[in-house]
């Protein structure tokens, strides 16, 4: 059969290799910013920004090595027998099965492993193609399935020993002190010396074969890294520490973000504005409804009343009702539309659109509804591309007080011990390295989930041979893909953001710098050994490791963990199965030729 009666089977594994890049973003970088965010330390669309960035730098630099693992780790490349057709069509199966799974479970706000899904496909799919045996279900090099699943339970417990590790030595250099503050200030650009090194030798140190940075001598690699690690950290001591040193110490109101250009000569800066209070967040304050949302949801409780006993009885009833908790997501989403369309942006202008043109009666078809409906696609395009952007994340998180999950919550953030805003203010820009490292170990490990099965699929169409499927990956498809992950991340992402913040143990920006820094340094280690790993369980892994910092147990929201855990395991049979069908169905449905 000619090659190109293939393509359209090209065609449709390209589609689903950036759908799944797509809810990867949607999923698993919106997972690795919610910590960022429900800490308080970036906004939400600084964190959009920062994550397309990094998480482009780090799939083009270092991504090559686990989209390898995925190519030609699990199924044999010789299993294939050189039927191109036949490669083309299983990883296009396991894409579509991957996809299609954490697609489903990103819409309900289910948080699932991108990462394990694809994996269990495309196991699934060797199953169906060329039989169990085939598989390589053993370690294999570090490359099969065994050490791959052996990273579903050694991640997270690396994972959160390093980030206990990490908020251990910030609680005991300076929160344990009884002036905490000064030492926050003057142990800072240590910090930044740990993100600059673990981004920088992860890019040199057996970087992308397409750089050809994996031929650099041992003297290359020890320079750029402690180069580029020094000069972060000597940087963040000239800027960094007097501009903080005037905002915390000095408590100077008048102190604007654009002055770390001052260096030095802030600390010499008489002040200008002394407050009681140096001007920085409350991180306190977790869920904090708004007088208007209160009344708004006392509102909504009371019926509407009628003459007589009985009409008076049930509003009565209708006063101590709670609304559920969807009902309050709902009314949230309500809350947020109303004040997006008071707006004069697109955003605005696309809601007040769609609310002035409601579909008329009768079907689609009628005159009237086609010209409604050529007035509401560009607004529902707009809103679509931008909701995500003007997304409220922490009036999301509100508004619980009155459910069980509300009420757990409060008693787990109750044996966590809030320390200074002074304090939690310093991390708070620690914080942003630390989420721009972790997005940057995300894009290295996860693009190789859809790049890796793309790869085959490009290799296999465009040359005619299985074989080329062991050739490098282009750096265009890490490109590509990677650009599709950070579309994803904006549009969609918060769903998974709204309820991941804060639901597993108490956040501030101390805890959620060491969080970050945990999970970027597990995911990095893993992927110089060319093993894929799931970030999402790397950073849940290390937020329990910080909540047990706090020294109970109580101080961790086992339930979550226990949610998470098993929507971990329940992926790799159903994506699994998925796979196995879409290709058993496929390879074994009747077809013709001419």
């Amino acid at each position: 059969m000619a090659l190109d009666q293939y393509t359209y089977v090209f065609v449709i594994g390209t589609f689903f290799a950036m759908l799944d890049a797509y809810n990867n973003g949607a999923n698993d970088v919106a997972n690795a910013w919610a910590t960022s965010v429900s800490s308080r330390s970036i906004s939400y669309r600084q964190a959009m920004i920062f994550g397309t960035i990094f998480e482009m730098l780090g799939a083009i630099t270092v991504g090559a090595r686990t989209a390898d693992t995925i190519k030609n780790g699990i199924i044999p490349n010789a299993a294939f027998r050189g039927d191109a057709g036949v490669q083309m069509l299983a990883f296009t199966c396991a894409l579509a099965a991957a996809s299609t799974w954490v697609m489903w479970c990103t819409r309900h706000s289910a948080h699932v492993s991108s990462t394990y899904s694809l994996i269990s496909a495309v196991a699934g799919v060797g199953v169906a193609t060329v039989g169990a045996k085939q598989v390589q279900w053993g370690w294999y090099d570090g490359k099969g399935l065994g050490a791959i699943f052996a990273g579903l339970f050694m991640a997270p417990c690396i994972s959160a020993g390093f980030g206990a590790a990490i908020f251990m030595l910030i609680k005991v250099i300076v929160h344990m002190r009884k002036n905490p503050v000064p030492w926050a200030v003057w142990s800072s650009p240590f910090f930044f010396l740990v993100a600059g090194t673990i981004c920088t030798l992860s890019i040199v140190y057996k970087g992308s074969p397409n750089l050809g940075l994996n031929k650099k001598p041992a003297w290359y690699i020890a320079a750029v890294t402690l180069g580029v690690g020094g000069g972060l950290c000597v940087l963040s001591a000239i800027f960094f520490v007097p501009f903080i040193y005037s905002k915390v110490i000095k408590k100077d109101q008048s102190v604007k973000w654009w002055m770390f250009i001052y260096g030095p000569a802030l600390l010499k800066r008489p002040v200008v504005a002394e407050g009681e209070q140096a001007k920085v967040p409350n991180y306190a304050v977790v869920q904090d409804d708004d007088e208007d949302e209160s009344s708004a949801r006392s509102a909504a409780s009371i019926g509407e009343s009628t003459e007589g006993a009985n009409n008076e009885k049930k509003l009565v009833e209708s006063e101590t009702k709670q609304l559920s908790y969807k009902e309050m997501q709902e009314a949230g989403d309500r809350k947020l539309k109303a004040k997006l369309m008071e707006k004069k942006g697109p955003m605005g202008w696309a809601l007040r659109t769609l609310r002035d043109n409601p579909m008329g009666p009768g079907q689609i078809y009628e005159l009237n509804n086609i010209k409604i409906l050529f007035k509401r696609i560009p607004a529902m395009v707009v809103c679509g591309l931008l909701y995500g952007l003007h997304y409220d994340i922490h009036a999301a998180q509100t508004g619980v007080s009155g459910t069980p999950d509300g009420a757990r919550m409060q008693r787990v953030y109750a044996h966590a011990e809030k320390y200074p805003n002074e304090t939690e203010h310093t991390y708070s820009f620690i914080q942003i390295i630390t989420a721009c490292t972790a997005s940057f170990a995300h894009g290295a490990n996860d693009i190789g989930n859809s790049v890796g099965p793309w790869a085959v699929i490009y290799s296999a169409w465009s040359t005619g041979s299985a074989a080329a499927a062991k050739a490098d990956v282009p750096v265009w498809q890490l490109a590509v893909l990677s650009a599709t992950i950070s579309l994803g991340l904006i549009t969609y992402g918060y769903n998974i953001m709204k309820v991941m913040g804060n639901k597993i143990t108490y956040h501030s920006p101390s805890r959620g710098s060491s969080m970050e820094m945990g999970a970027a340094i597990t995911v990095l280690v893993f992927s110089q050994y060319s093993l894929p790993v799931s970030t999402s369980m790397c950073i849940t892994g290390a937020t329990v490791g910080v909540g047990l910092c706090n020294g109970t147990l109580k101080a961790v929201n086992w339930q979550r963990v226990g949610l998470l855990l098993f929507s971990w395991i329940m992926t790799i049979p159903i994506a699994g199965t998925l796979g196995g069908v879409l290709m058993g169905l496929f390879l074994n449905a009747p077809h013709f030729s001419s």
